[in-house]
């Protein structure tokens, strides 16, 4: 069984039909792959909270990394981070799989690394365009509180609350005929109740 991949709602997706593999393919297994995402994260000054999330299950020792033979409808892979205090966040679903998708975001935020230490400067700092919106913005973006937008309680457990977002995720897909906007704010919804500022549920 899949979980439902939570896509940042600010990030453009790539449809089903214009995905391929990586034209000559990655060299590496998906493990491989997903590792090293986390080795060049850890690599990056300030980093805290690395989360690496797709839409295959992931292993319940190793959470940042989906089971091996894991089947996948959503190819997707998203790193969620927190550097220097602030919400961030990188995504891939260009390739038809997971591994073509976690190696090009490795190879994306590597190449953020080693722009963001050469001498030329720009008028935003490279790891800025990573940058999530506040939780103080996300009440902004939306008229109801996020607990109301997934409909669960402000006191409801992780499970409940990650149940309810993928069951909104369901009904709000533009995919399955839901609407666009209804689903940006849902996943809106679902990272703000579960940024690492919020506390542990």
């Amino acid at each position: 069984m899949s979980d439902s991949l939570q896509w940042p709602d600010s990030f453009p997706r790539t449809s089903s039909a214009d995905r391929t593999s990586y034209p000559g393919g990655f060299r590496v297994t998906r493990s491989e792959a997903f590792q090293n995402v986390l080795d060049e994260l850890a690599t990056w000054d300030g980093i805290t909270d690395v989360r690496l999330e797709s839409g295959a299950e992931h292993q319940t020792q190793n959470p940042n990394k989906p089971y091996a033979n894991a089947s996948v409808e959503d190819p997707g892979v998203v790193a969620y981070f927190t550097k220097d205090s602030e919400q961030m966040a990188a995504a891939c679903d260009r390739w038809d799989n997971l591994r073509d998708n976690a190696q090009d975001l490795y190879h994306f935020l590597h190449e953020t690394r080693m722009q963001e230490q050469r001498g030329t400067v720009t008028a935003e700092s490279e790891y800025q365009k990573l940058r999530l919106p506040s939780a103080d913005e996300t009440e902004d973006e939306t008229a109801q509180s996020p607990y109301e937008i997934l409909g669960v309680t402000e006191d409801a457990s992780s499970d409940k609350i990650r149940e309810a977002y993928r069951e909104r995720v369901k009904e709000t897909h533009p995919d399955t005929g839901g609407d666009e906007d209804e689903f940006k704010q849902v996943n809106v919804a679902y990272r703000a109740i579960t940024a690492p500022e919020g506390g542990e549920r």
